[in-house]
């Protein structure tokens, strides 16, 4: 067993074993690694840090001691899972720094030993023992380029042993079966490494044997012309003309394995596809805030970003590889059972009742806490790590709420802005929050905050009115992809008319949504009067929540109970009140119900915008229809809208039930006139990649004005 060396922050970070993901980067240190200007080693080690799926072996004619040592003093050194040292004579295991002795038996097998192999060389004296390098398994000598006689290499194969000449210096005589390449090779057939997988770099001659194994391989810009011409027909082999580390990095980067740091980073929770029965699935809708910055990431080439999305994922490394995008997506893995307690119980548990206005529905467990910190510190230096110097970084929602102070700690440099989809609460609904103090002194770190409403905003602000600084305030609705939708509604068959009035919804499974309400609404309507019974029908498209989520248990439990009541007391033949859909349809369909609904009905106790509604009367407009827009006053759109469309309070349910009797009762000609009003409205929110393309201006625009106004 060797000693352990000095611990570093990243160490451990890779796996012990194979994995579907993993690639393995295999290179030499004096004249490799270690070579080149300091600003390319530290663009190279940051690289690696950012892709913890490429495993470092270093392969060396340093010993243990010495690469400890290295390792101990140098920061810019990447850690390696594992080293091949004395120019292959030895393997160690960097997970307790112990030799790996059967494979070492296997390398070493007929080496004569070091004193021996001193006596049968001590007869040439221009062979210059290295005195005081630490050595197993070999014997190292200083020995000029004039010297290297045919005499030393016939002393040395008489030994049965290996020899190898680097740098015009460096003589070293090794076991016959030893040599950095033999060595990777009993490392690839015990770890299954495969060859595509795995990247040999060096610069001398010593590294030769690497590049016999069928690898990818890289000889850095300033390697000696002998191992240029030795691989120069090699088609594997990389040449790029630059030293040192910035060889290796550009070879990682042609061949996909890393990405570079970005310009902007965007943050947010997850990545755009959902992985569901097997296969990625993208968003249903051509809207929300995922097709949004799938929108602005993947502008054609003129426009495109200098950005990457950075989201965590609960997939192992072998299906996240199948995810089918060209977009720059930089991924998180963490463990399933750690997101259950971030995103299952702290989010939506603990943050989401206070922010939708239910603080009395708050419940707060350590346990789930520590993980919503640990996921935020994780993002935080996920972030870092794939942001440029002063790069604009973009978070996402309450997700995200510690993220900004842990950021901003780590990297000053970086312009940090969250934009909030969500509503914000008042500043009493957000004390309740049993961390709501050290939620406050990390918002208080954001160069930017945004919301859709100046409602929103105004909370904000209020909140952290006595913190040292605010940060700088904007107020940006998000509208939706309105060509998109008109162009999809005039493309879809026209549908028979119904004898009966059409009342939708389109929401998640959610009590935010307030559904309960809406069929107890209905309910109150059809009881005071009964000749409407059979001649409307109300249309509730309500997918469930992401698997795991118990928040919302109690609302499906009511929500199916009143529906059953509801149809089973009035139910006749060929007729029932309530048509009940728990389950993501196809955008297209969507738009079919869109299309055929006479009344759409949003009674959200809270919203942070609304886009179903936007989505509506857009699919009305576009062909010619007159549908009718209940609205709570409590969803963003309200603000934007107004009094054009027919505002309810969903806390009354006088006021729902009268609401909805309004729309059905409201004239063509009344009809006719809302829809337009509306329409006109809609126009007033920019295309979702303008949207996204203004906040990162602002962002960015924040940070660089330290004398910045609180609300812009």
């Amino acid at each position: 067993m060797g000693s352990t060396a000095t611990a570093r922050p990243h160490a451990g970070r890779y796996p012990l074993g194979p994995t579907s993901g993993e690639r393995v980067l295999v290179t030499d240190l004096d004249g490799t690694l270690l070579a080149g200007d300091e600003d390319s080693r530290r663009r190279l080690a940051h690289a690696l840090d950012r892709h913890p799926h490429i495993t470092v072996v270093y392969a060396t004619g340093r010993s243990l001691a010495s690469v400890q040592a290295l390792l101990a003093e140098e920061a810019l050194a990447p850690w390696p899972r594992w080293i091949i040292a004395d120019v292959g004579a030895s393997i160690i295991d960097t997970a307790d720094m112990s030799h790996c002795e059967v494979h070492e038996r296997a390398l070493r097998s007929g080496w004569p030993g070091r004193r021996r192999v001193r006596a049968a060389l001590d007869r040439f004296p221009q062979l210059v023992d290295q005195h005081g390098v630490t050595q197993q398994g070999r014997c190292s000598y200083y020995l000029s380029p004039e010297d290297l006689s045919e005499e030393i290499k016939a002393a040395v194969q008489a030994m049965g042993c290996t020899w190898t000449y680097s740098a015009d210096r460096y003589f070293d005589v090794l076991p016959p079966r030893a040599g950095k390449g033999p060595a990777l090779r009993e490392l690839m057939h015990r770890l299954d490494w495969q060859s595509t997988h795995v990247l040999v770099a060096g610069d001398s001659l010593n590294d030769l044997s690497l590049f016999r194994l069928g690898t990818h391989g890289v000889v850095v810009g300033n390697a000696e012309p002998a191992l240029v011409a030795h691989v120069a027909s090699d088609r594997l082999v990389h040449h790029p003309p630059l030293d040192g580390a910035a060889a290796v990095l550009h070879t990682l980067e042609r061949l996909g394995w890393v990405q570079r740091p970005r310009r902007v980073v965007i943050g947010y929770h997850r990545p755009p596809w959902q992985h569901h029965q097997g296969r990625w699935q993208q968003p249903a809708s051509p809207n929300g805030i995922l097709p949004t910055l799938m929108s602005a990431l993947g502008a054609d080439t003129e426009g495109r970003l200098d950005a990457v999305w950075a989201a965590a994922t609960t997939e192992d490394a072998s299906t996240v590889a199948t995810i089918p995008t060209s977009l720059p997506l930089a991924l998180l893995p963490l463990p399933t059972a750690q997101w259950a307690g971030y995103f299952h119980r702290a989010c939506k548990e603990t943050l989401w009742p206070a922010l939708t206005a239910q603080p009395h529905l708050i419940r707060h467990d350590a346990a789930h806490w520590a993980d919503y910190e640990a996921v935020n510190a994780a993002f935080a230096q996920h972030v870092s790590a794939h942001a440029e110097h002063g790069a604009t970084v973009w978070l996402h929602d309450y997700n995200l709420w510690l993220v900004p102070a842990l950021l901003k700690n780590q990297r000053p440099d970086l312009a940090v802005g969250l934009f909030h989809h969500t509503p914000f609460p008042d500043p009493q609904t957000f004390q309740t929050l049993p961390a709501a103090e050290q939620l406050r002194a990390s918002l208080a770190q954001l160069d930017w905050a945004g919301f859709h409403t100046a409602a929103f905003a105004r909370n904000f602000r209020t909140l952290l009115a006595d913190a040292p600084r605010i940060p700088r305030i904007g107020v940006h609705p998000l509208g939706i992809d309105r060509h998109a939708v008109a162009t999809l509604a005039r493309s879809r068959p026209a549908a028979p008319q119904p004898e009966t009035a059409l009342i939708l919804s389109v929401e998640r499974l959610d009590y935010a949504k307030a559904p309960v309400h809406k069929i107890h609404a209905l309910a109150r309507l059809l009881d005071q009067q009964p000749d409407l019974r059979g001649r409307l029908r109300y249309r509730l498209v309500c997918p469930p929540p992401e698997p795991g989520i118990r928040a919302y248990d109690n609302t499906r439990t009511e929500l199916e109970r009143a529906i059953t009541d509801l149809n089973g007391r009035l139910r006749t033949r060929g007729w029932e009140p309530v048509e009940y859909i728990p389950r993501t349809l196809p955008f297209e369909e969507v738009c079919d119900h869109y299309l055929a609904a006479d009344v759409f009905w949003v009674t959200s106790l809270a919203d942070g915008m609304n886009l179903t509604a936007q989505e509506y009367l857009t699919a009305q407009t576009a062909t010619g229809r007159t549908g009718v827009l209940i609205l709570s006053r409590h969803a963003g759109a309200a603000d934007y809208l107004k009094d054009q469309a027919l505002l309810t309070d969903p806390h009354s349910p006088h006021d729902l039930v009268e609401k909805l009797r309004l729309a059905l009762a409201m004239p063509a000609e009344q009809r006719r006139a809302h829809s337009a009003r509306l329409a006109g409205l809609l126009t007033a929110t920019p295309p979702p990649a303008e949207w996204a393309r203004t906040i990162i201006d602002a962002i960015g625009d924040a940070a660089e004005d330290p004398a910045r106004p609180a609300l812009t």
